[in-house]
């Protein structure tokens, strides 16, 4: 039976088929010794392959379907491992906040650096454009000009006014996407905007 990995949360994976049933899954254990160099040998956006077990909730993940891409971070250990952050993306989105907190460039670069790296296309969402004062605008807009002249999309936003939303759904309309940001950016706010069933918890 084959399904997409949606949700992880520790050693279980929630598996949606293709017929849209659910399943809660752990890696089969002999395939999580063949050859995975990463912490997690199974990512959000996985196409797997699962045994359902005989209670009809649960399933074995036993096989992966080759990925289109994936982006990683370096494990917090010392062994030079990887932890896949998400596979089989369309995009890279990036929340971004001048201040409320301030989001580094060298974070930013280093979002971008990473998703190049995978050939994931990127969008930076700059949030909370309701709180800034002139020269926080300013430097906002200085750095959307700067990130569209190098050939990344920008849109701008507030989660908190709905504005800009609309055209940030168009955006990712039809896209499978990875949100990311520094916490307190808006992340949650803005999932729920446009998700309103995903009930993501905010700050």
């Amino acid at each position: 039976m084959n399904g997409l990995v949606i949700r992880n949360t520790g050693s279980w994976y929630t598996v949606k088929t293709d017929d849209g049933s659910l399943f809660d899954c752990k890696v089969k254990g002999s395939f999580r010794l063949k050859g995975i160099r990463s912490t997690n040998p199974v990512a959000v956006g996985d196409m797997v392959t699962i045994t359902p077990g005989a209670d009809g909730q649960t399933a074995l993940i036993d096989g992966i379907v080759d990925r289109r891409n994936y982006i990683i971070r370096r494990a917090s250990n010392l062994s030079k491992q990887s932890h896949i952050i998400a596979a089989n993306v369309d995009l890279a989105a990036l929340v971004v906040t001048i201040a409320h907190p301030e989001t580094s460039t060298t974070f930013i670069d280093r979002f971008l650096a990473s998703a190049e790296a995978y050939r994931v296309p990127v969008l930076l969402i700059f949030n909370k454009t309701d709180l800034y004062d002139e020269l926080e605008r300013g430097q906002m807009e200085y750095l959307v000009a700067l990130y569209r002249c190098i050939g990344y999309k920008c849109v701008t936003c507030s989660a908190e006014k709905g504005d800009g939303i609309d055209a940030l759904r168009s955006e990712l309309q039809g896209k499978t996407t990875l949100l990311s940001g520094n916490s307190g950016v808006g992340k949650s706010t803005l999932l729920n905007l446009l998700v309103p069933d995903a009930d993501a918890r905010t700050a």
